[in-house]
């Protein structure tokens, strides 16, 4: 095993080097995980670009990273759920447990979480991470660590659709947004057995790429339209009726004034999209009607869901993995890169860059 450690280590706006970092130590309830997969999300992009999303604002240097992967390499001394050589996805969010949210089992709620990548916590990418042994899952054999690392992003789509949207088999579910997690959101509801989904977005290229991942895809393109025809469109779509369930991961006004107005009586609007802070919807539309409305902050309780999901063929990520890259100061940068114009050297789309240790 090395002795050294490095890691991807995010000094200030646009200033991220590969540079030479402490290596952790094992605490007894922990282990310590020679990384093998690291994702990047637009959350890492953000802060290398703007050092701040909302109100968490880069304090300091900060390695970045938290889609990740690895293999154990030491256990502390209370560990019982891995050994060394399992392979592991790490859950990059570790509550306080002491706190209300904590008691309730609402965890990803917790105001103290210490999650990977999020200032003030150091992320993931770098060679060696010590994390909680509870928050470490073992990947079976037919789980590699590019599929593990992207239970992180699955996650926020298992969330929504299993304990947001409640997506039961032969419901009709809305996404709104072909980006990586509209698309997640869309393999979920496909693999929860979802009788029809319509993606809607306004890029077409998008569009047709998870329609080539989901057979009988409704897809319809929104460019030009206003919420009320968008409705309009998704309730032609589904026979003329209103949808089960909508997922917004646009976060943009008219998405969420369409979801309402196409969602049935009763029925749900799960938010996962980020937008501005303040926005017009009709709210009375949606509380005559019983239109629940759902946010959505991170996720609970999804990974092992996420990896039964993967080792059983129900939603298959490796399409979604387009390009990889080494872990040198040159092919990170220009992985970074690529995440941010949305395309790689090539000119081919760029939905998820993995780096491989």
């Amino acid at each position: 095993m090395a002795a050294e450690n490095q890691a991807m280590l995010l000094r200030d706006i646009k200033n991220m080097n590969l540079e030479a970092y402490p290596k952790p130590s094992c605490g007894p309830d922990d282990v310590l995980v020679a990384m093998k997969s690291v994702g990047i999300c637009g959350s890492d992009v953000h802060y290398w670009q703007h050092g701040e999303i909302g109100d968490f604002k880069m304090t300091g240097p900060m390695v970045i990273g938290h889609e990740s992967a690895g293999e154990v390499v030491e256990v502390g001394a209370n560990v019982s759920n891995c050994k060394v050589g399992d392979r592991v996805a790490l859950e990059p969010g570790v509550p306080c447990d002491n706190c209300e949210q904590c008691k309730e089992g609402k965890y990803n709620l917790c105001p103290d979480i210490r999650f990977f990548a999020t200032p003030p916590i150091h992320g993931s990418l770098q060679r060696y991470v010590v994390h909680p042994a509870r928050f470490s899952f073992v990947l079976p054999e037919n789980v590699t660590t590019e599929m593990g690392a992207m239970c992180e992003p699955l996650s926020v789509g298992v969330y929504a659709c299993e304990q947001k949207a409640r997506v039961k088999p032969g419901q009709t579910v809305a996404v709104f947004g072909a980006g990586p997690i509209g698309t997640m959101c869309s393999l979920v509801a496909n693999g929860m057995q979802a009788g029809k989904i319509i993606l809607c977005d306004i890029n077409p290229e998008r569009l047709e790429f998870v329609a080539s991942l989901i057979p009988g895809l409704v897809t319809i393109n929104t460019t030009g339209l206003d919420s009320k025809a968008v409705a309009t469109k998704i309730e032609e779509a589904n026979g003329g009726k209103k949808v089960d369930s909508c997922i917004d991961c646009a976060g943009a006004e008219p998405v969420i004034q369409a979801a309402i107005y196409c969602t049935k009586n009763g029925g749900c609007v799960c938010l996962v999209g980020m937008g501005r802070p303040e926005m017009s919807v009709p709210l009375l539309n949606a509380s005559c009607r019983e239109v629940e409305l759902q946010g959505v902050f991170r996720y609970r309780n999804t990974y092992p869901a996420c990896i039964d999901l993967m080792a059983t063929g129900k939603v298959d990520v490796k399409p979604l993995i387009t390009h990889r890259f080494e872990f040198t100061q040159e092919s990170m940068m220009e992985a970074f890169e690529a995440c941010k114009v949305g395309k790689g050297k090539d000119g081919s789309n760029a939905i998820k860059c993995m780096i491989n240790l």
